[in-house]
């Protein structure tokens, strides 16, 4: 009762004279104002005034500590539509349920306090900066895994967490004012990732637009295929050649190095088709009772404008037991349009719900605002293109029932005839959601989200969140997810249908982000992953596989030029080489049938319209063996050199017409 605000406490039985004095000592004392009290009597946290003069006073110390410490802010991004449905107390309950967490934690903030706002305020004294950014993190990730009840309601919350260094600031209302400018850039991307003030958040602060290494950056981009030529070919060729001069014979060697390397990429396809006919197959029945679900969709409407609404009009076509949310989580930087169209549908169908995402430039940044608004049990993603099938989400909760956390299903391309790109992403789409993936799920006992029609646990994906900053957010957010014990299935019976690329241009573009995402997230998890005692050994040789061997396929490749080059300086020239050697033969020969291997099995295991096109089939088999491999490694290298001159700019995949492939 007394942390609740009580001013007393007397038992029931208490003599009536004390009763009596207890009462009269309260009615003498001087009333003091709730912002004179050194802790507020409700949240039990400093109020501002107080807690400001804590902050003085660690300020003045700052000098003398060897690590100085760290001031945080926490907002919620929330927090203005509570206030709107629930009235301004909320402020003082959401900053008291923080709290909460943050006492319940324990670590290095040792003062709590909060401000007119209700933004939570920490001190921590006396802490190094990673030590700090450590302890926020798991903060916000508890937060985010915690329903709250906020005046009556069972919400869930977005930290948003803005800190800044004491040896940083001058004086307390200059660290007061970066860390709310830093909770304001939180609050823009939402992915609960705590974030260190900088000068450009400041409003009156502008980064240089042009500046001389910008301007290098962009030269050296434009240069970047001369630049694979001359880190991929011509400096192996001239180290090769001075080794020889120096006595060693490092080109043979480097050969057979390649050689192998193609006959084990080629070993790595055969295995995960053979693997893809031994799939999982999905459960008969859920576990539990169909519950509650959301299907959020993303997008980015100037260029969703075309679809968004066949879309929509699709989902709402869905079929699910029990209640089905269909939630439009869209940014658009004006007003578009298609907006009147689809809030008319939103009044003729209460189903749909509409949430504009302000100041968003990502897909991370939607999901991440939608993910806190869904009432369903589990959510599905997807980008605006696709129309899944009418019992996806059935088939979905029969897996997240069954002990699963997240299940990506089949992507099948239903504009396979507007162009001869399409028609090759069509046959590569059935090569990689029709067998690899379920073949790698089943070789490595883990499964990856696609990016869209796949389906999370909410609690799940609202400790997971995307990051915008990762060009991949969805494999960023799988390799996290993982990292925390999740079971990742893949389902190629779980069918969404979408749009592919029409021009090799918007293809190009398409693969650079992948490519240079996918490189990123290598970068980032795959030591990790390798340390860690989440992943079992047959996990830790996949994670090997798909971050690491990845990478270096596409430059390996490229060895045999130099290799070739080389040989031929070392043999007087190209006619007197030996191109009849058995064991090459046999290796280029079994590196070649990988490719009609894959096509069989793609054809094989195809949906019924794609797989009475064998036309298709063939084409891609012939395009893949000539030119789209070769096509691939080069946006693979490519990706490299953009990632180290971080050139990282997202272009967006135009939405080509729609022009359908039939289906039985």
């Amino acid at each position: 009762m007394l942390r609740g605000g009580a001013d007393d406490c007397v038992a029931e039985t208490s003599d009536p004279v004390e009763l009596s004095a207890r009462i009269e000592a309260k009615l003498r004392r001087v009333p003091v104002p709730v912002e004179n009290l050194l802790l507020d009597p409700r949240t039990g946290l400093y109020s501002q005034p107080h807690f400001l003069g804590e902050l003085d006073r660690e300020l003045k110390r700052v000098d003398d500590s060897r690590t100085g410490g760290v001031v945080a802010m926490v907002g919620v991004a929330e927090i203005a539509a509570l206030e709107a449905r629930l009235g301004p107390r909320v402020r003082r309950e959401v900053a008291e349920r923080l709290a909460g967490v943050a006492e319940k934690l324990g670590g290095v903030c040792d003062r709590l306090g909060w401000d007119d706002e209700g933004h939570l305020l920490m001190l921590m004294p006396g802490v190094d900066e990673d030590t700090a950014r450590r302890e926020l993190q798991n903060f916000a990730n508890a937060v985010a895994g915690t329903r709250f009840v906020v005046a009556d309601e069972n919400v869930r919350l977005t930290p948003a967490i803005g800190w800044t260094p004491l040896a940083d600031c001058a004086d307390r209302a200059q660290t007061v004012a970066n860390a709310r400018n830093a909770v304001e850039e939180s609050i823009r991307h939402r992915d609960l990732r705590p974030v260190k003030y900088a000068a450009w958040m400041r409003g009156t602060h502008r980064r240089s637009r042009r500046t001389l290494a910008t301007a290098l950056r962009a030269l050296l981009s434009a240069l970047s295929p001369v630049l694979v030529l001359l880190f991929g070919v011509g400096i192996p060729f001239v180290f090769y050649q001075q080794m020889y001069e120096l006595g060693w014979d490092v080109g043979s060697a480097a050969y057979w190095v390649v050689v192998s390397g193609l006959v084990l990429s080629a070993a790595l396809i055969v295995l995960e088709c053979l693997f893809s006919l031994d799939a999982k197959p999905r459960p008969e029945r859920p576990a539990q009772p169909y519950p509650t679900a959301s299907a959020v969709i993303a997008a980015y409407l100037p260029n969703e404008a075309a679809t968004i609404v066949d879309t929509i009009e699709s989902f709402l076509r869905l079929e699910y037991p029990n209640e089905l949310e269909i939630v439009l989580a869209y940014n658009t930087p004006h007003p578009m349009p298609v907006e009147e169209t689809l809030r008319e549908m939103a009044r003729r169908d209460p189903r749909l719900v509409l949430l504009p995402v302000a100041g968003s430039t990502s897909k991370a940044q939607n999901v991440n605002a939608a993910v806190t608004r869904v009432r369903g049990e589990f959510v599905g993603i997807f980008d605006a293109d696709h129309h899944p099938v009418p019992d996806a989400f059935q088939h979905a909760w029969h897996w997240l029932s069954n002990g699963y956390d997240v299940v990506q299903g089949h992507c099948v391309i239903r504009n396979g005839e507007s162009s001869w790109v399409s028609k090759l992403v069509g046959v590569e789409f059935e090569a990689i959601y029709a067998v690899s993936h379920p073949g790698r799920t089943r070789l490595y006992t883990f499964g990856v989200f696609g990016g869209s029609n796949g389906f999370w646990r909410t609690d799940l994906l609202a400790r997971t969140r995307m990051h915008g900053t990762m060009l991949t957010e969805d494999i960023d957010s799988t390799m996290r997810a993982l990292h925390e014990g999740a079971r990742i299935a893949t389902d190629r019976t779980l069918i969404s249908r979408e749009l592919a690329p029409t021009t090799l241009k918007a293809l190009w573009n398409q693969r650079s982000r992948w490519a240079q995402g996918w490189l990123q997230v290598s970068l980032k998890y795959l030591w990790r992953g390798l340390r860690s005692p989440a992943f079992t050994p047959r996990q830790k040789a996949g994670l090997l596989v798909l971050l690491g061997w990845r990478e270096i396929q596409p430059w390996l490749t490229l060895q045999i030029l130099p290799v070739l080059l080389y040989s031929a300086w070392r043999a007087g020239g190209v006619d007197h080489l030996d191109w009849a050697v058995p064991v090459c033969l046999l290796a280029t020969l079994f590196t070649l049938s990988a490719g009609l291997v894959q096509a069989l099995f793609a054809w094989r295991l195809a949906v019924p319209e794609l797989r009475r096109r064998r036309a298709w089939f063939w084409r891609y088999l012939v395009v893949s063996t000539v030119f789209y491999s070769h096509f691939k490694n080069i946006v693979a290298r490519q990706s490299l050199l953009k990632e180290v001159l971080r050139d990282r700019q997202w272009r967006v995949t135009p939405r080509p017409g729609d022009k359908a492939v039939k289906r039985t």
